[in-house]
């Protein structure tokens, strides 16, 4: 894939020296209140995320959908949870035109609220027997809302900690938007590992509504501290230089298309991730395998709950060794512990399925999440960075979103069934590693270069030594 583009000559870059002369008085970076601000709001998204996946393993299949054949009521519940992933481009694409036009900070403040009201919602829906196929309607409704706040926080809040970060430390700061997506996770699964030890029928009556309505409590607590934000500077001398495009979307899409789809391709990584908290707790407590449902939610729990501690550790080590050089080590270690996870499942051995899941999801995985948050927006310059990594970052999960369901349709009867799934996604690792190998390291350039052809960058550069 070929060299990135410039802007066309009508367009000023917002970093060039000419829009520098025209900008007073610009807020200084926030590093640390950038990072607190990504980490709330990323646990808000990551844990009405998880719970949805959660319910949808466990609860949906047996009060959402018609009773019979419980392999076609899982079918629909992972299908549910696909469905929000197709919301997310959208969603990526509608509020980061608002981001890149008006703010980063107002356009997450629209995000964080749509989350919270749709899984708030979720948690009072009646349910199939109630009002039968309205229920499943009304699931998928908020569903829809969800994905689609989803697909513009994590783009959002990956450029504005990204803009707010010092150059060398860029990847360090940003890898709290996907520390937060570890908390949501424990915080989801610490919630629910009490309520999956109730009886079935008050599980299905009212436990599984809880979850959803302590969403508030993350809500009103991200809320205010993203009040207390300030915009990117390099954002507001994009406003106050007047380069902003009127369509930002179809500009980066005309002078950096390879970077969008480049992304998109990489974006398959992801893939590892919902097969793993989701499609996996399904496999594991069936009545073909037999797990406990709260021993399993233990394990999600504790292996991605020290990704807490890891994915800073990934984002660290790209600020010295370079974006691409972790992404790769992190999609080999992925694709050999995928495998020992599930056979550990199969065997039934409670000890390797905690030390494959913490190889596969507390390390490895960690190399993905603690690095893709800096490295997508690392690609693209101020006026369209946050359309560029929306869109790429946003279709490319469609797949991780239907991969429970596709992992349900690939699984064969008998103890080695889990192997389609397994190789599915290796397959997936494989495909984007390819596409992390053709992209431009960035760990090591400054912000006011980001997402410009070399020769400008050769250009710029010479300009300042002159």
């Amino acid at each position: 894939m070929g060299p990135v583009q410039p802007l066309p000559a009508d367009v000023e870059h917002p970093d060039a020296a000419s829009s520098r002369d025209r900008v007073e008085d610009l807020p200084a970076k926030t590093p640390k209140k950038a990072a607190l601000a990504s980490f709330l709001g990323s646990t808000l998204e990551y844990y009405d995320f998880f719970i949805y996946g959660t319910a949808a393993a466990l609860v949906f299949p047996k009060i959402f959908f018609p009773g019979g054949d419980p392999v076609v009521a899982l079918l629909g519940a992972m299908a549910t949870f696909g469905v929000g992933y197709l919301a997310r481009p959208l969603g990526g694409i509608v509020m980061s035109h608002y981001g890149d036009k008006v703010g980063r900070k107002q356009a997450l403040m629209i995000t964080l609220v749509i989350m919270g009201v749709a899984s708030i919602g979720i948690g009072f829906l009646p349910t199939f027997d109630q009002i039968g196929y309205w229920a499943t309607a009304l699931l998928l409704v908020g569903r829809l809302a969800q994905g689609f706040s989803a697909g513009a926080e994590a783009a959002g809040a990956s450029t504005l900690t990204m803009e707010h970060s010092p150059d060398g430390r860029r990847g360090f700061f940003t890898s709290f938007v996907m520390t937060g997506y570890a908390s949501g996770m424990v915080l989801s699964t610490i919630v629910f590992i009490p309520l999956a030890a109730l009886p079935e029928e008050q599980l299905l009556s009212w436990g599984w509504r809880v979850p959803f309505w302590m969403s508030v409590v993350v809500l009103l607590v991200a809320y205010w501290i993203r009040t207390r934000l300030d915009e990117p500077p390099v954002f507001e001398e994009v406003k106050a230089a007047e380069v902003a495009h009127s369509a930002p979307a179809l500009r980066v899409l005309k002078t950096q298309w390879r970077d969008v789809l480049r992304i998109v391709i990489i974006t398959l990584f992801s893939v590892m991730q919902t097969t793993f908290t989701v499609y996996a707790l399904a496999y594991a407590t069936s009545k073909g395998v037999g797990l406990d449902r709260t021993l399993m939610l233990s394990v999600n729990a504790i292996t991605i709950g020290l990704s807490m501690f890891t994915i800073p550790l990934a984002g660290l080590l790209s600020d010295k060794f370079g974006r691409k050089k972790v992404l790769l080590v992190g999609a080999l270690g992925c694709s050999i512990s995928s495998f020992g996870y599930f056979w550990a499942i199969s065997e039934h051995s409670i000890p390797l399925i905690f030390v494959f899941g913490f190889l596969n999801m507390s390390l490895f995985y960690s190399c993905w999440n603690g690095v893709w948050p800096v490295f997508f927006p690392e690609m693209f310059p101020a006026a369209v960075r946050y359309s560029g990594m929306a869109m790429g970052n946003q279709i490319g999960l469609i797949l991780t979103g239907f991969a429970p369901a596709i992992a349900t349709l690939l699984a064969q009867p008998g103890p080695n069934g889990w192997m389609p799934v397994a190789w599915f996604t290796v397959i997936c690792m494989a495909v984007s590693s390819i596409a992390i190998a053709t992209a431009r390291e960035t760990h090591k350039t400054p912000l006011e270069e980001l997402g410009l052809p070399r020769t400008e960058r050769t250009a710029r550069r010479a300009t300042a030594d002159a």
